[in-house]
């Protein structure tokens, strides 16, 4: 027979367990008919990297239990659409998306975007204030019909925002309100030797940037310019590297890193509404589509394909990916856009463009020489620690020297004339 204490530490011991597990928490999307057509199940860790009055705080927090379903944006997909979308609201202003495309033989996630509300203090604390949205393209895939599993942690880099998935279990395009019998298991679980860990720990790094091969060395910066029937349209100078994950003949998985030379061939389009820049080398070509929005005054790169020839060693001779769902680079008409830090934008799960050293500006160009500048939220970031460290020995060196000045005036009064 088991003594009530023993059942008292058996209960204590479990409880102090669970509270190293990660909550999941399952949402479903259904249509006008009540017929479910998203069905998820997953845990989320978010750290974001943010500014406060006196310096950059970087908070990590969990996925709440709270979290629901954002019923009026998620989507079954209307008439003549393919694309279904899953919206987790939680706290004040603060959303996750999931945009989910399918083909004949699967579904995957186009578009995950994460808006959050840095007034909320909850999830916030001494945040300067402002709404901020990053996205990228995702990268889970499954076969029509079947559902996406994936236990192993799961993480998706954008701008200042890491998101730890595990413990995901979805499936979209669900053909009878419930997860269908086979399964697609992810690339982590299929490489996967142990078994994933309770708890997960995110490395404190100033970068937020998934781990690649070191290059052998930085893109040259490029200048170029995209010219229509009234002049120059797009003017833009910036090193261009492409990031790419490929499978080998020998079953394994690695990453490869292409330099865009300055030399590439420039060509493009200008319409009133759209820019497109070309460029191409000998093994990488790249495609920009920039697009402007008159109300807000505001242009931004909409679109990226990406074409590379890959190494004898890989599967495919070459790859080619497209994201035309991408808010990037988002500046003012009538001014540049400049960032000296890298910037990554995703295509998709297996490729990504490293921007180096950038100014850019399109569509309302003073001649052929830049604007006014708007400099990108990373180097911001960036000069707002030398500054902080720079106030501080300022007010140092004031104090000694009001120190010095108090001290040097009593030694003084200690003197009377005679």
């Amino acid at each position: 027979m088991v003594s009530s204490s023993s059942c008292r530490r058996g209960l204590l011991l479990a409880a102090v367990l669970l509270g190293f597990l990660q909550a999941s928490s399952t949402f479903e999307v259904r249509d006008k008919t009540g017929k479910i057509c998203i069905l998820a199940n997953f845990s989320a860790e978010f750290t974001v990297d943010y500014s406060t009055k006196a310096k950059v705080e970087r908070k990590t927090f969990q996925l709440p239990s709270s979290a629901h379903i954002n019923k009026e944006s998620s989507s079954c997909g209307k008439e003549k659409e393919t694309s279904q979308v899953l919206v987790v609201e939680f706290g004040t202003g603060n959303s996750l998306t999931f945009t989910f495309e399918k083909s004949n033989d699967f579904y995957h996630v186009s578009n995950l975007t994460f808006s959050y509300n840095l007034s909320d203090s909850s999830f916030f604390p001494n945040s300067s204030g402002g709404q901020r949205e990053v996205s990228r393209a995702g990268d889970i895939q499954a076969n029509i019909n079947t559902t996406y599993r994936c236990r192993s942690n799961h993480r998706v880099n954008m701008t200042n925002v890491t998101v730890l998935f595990s413990n995901v279990t979805l499936e979209a395009y669900l053909p009878n309100n419930a997860f269908s019998k086979n399964d697609s298991v992810c690339a982590e679980d299929k490489t996967s030797t142990v078994a994933p860990p309770i708890t997960t720990h995110i490395p404190t790094t100033t970068s937020l940037a998934p781990p690649t091969p070191p290059p052998t060395d930085t893109p040259k910066i490029g200048r170029y310019n995209v010219t229509g029937l009234h002049g120059i349209c797009l003017l833009a100078t910036m090193g261009l590297q492409v990031n790419v994950t490929y499978s080998t003949k020998n079953k394994t998985s690695k990453s490869e890193l292409l330099n865009l030379p300055p030399t590439a061939e420039v060509s493009g389009t200008c319409e009133n509404s759209s820019i497109t820049l070309n460029l191409t080398s000998e093994s990488t070509s790249l495609s920009f589509q920039f697009s402007q929005n008159t109300s807000t005054e505001k242009y931004f790169l909409q679109g990226i394909i990406v074409t590379a020839n890959l190494p004898p060693e890989a599967t495919e001779k070459n790859i080619s990916y497209s994201n035309h769902t991408l808010n990037a680079l988002k500046t003012s008409v009538g001014k540049s856009y400049k960032c000296i830090a890298e910037e990554s934008i995703w295509i998709s799960g297996k490729a990504a463009v490293n921007i180096f050293n950038i100014q850019l500006q399109a569509f309302k160009i003073p001649g052929d020489k830049f604007g006014a500048v708007e400099e990108c939220q990373l180097d911001e970031n960036n000069m707002l620690i030398p500054i902080i460290v720079g106030a501080a020995l300022a007010g140092l060196v004031l104090i000694v020297l009001i120190a010095y000045l108090i001290g040097r005036k009593r030694s003084h009064a200690g003197y009377q004339t005679i």
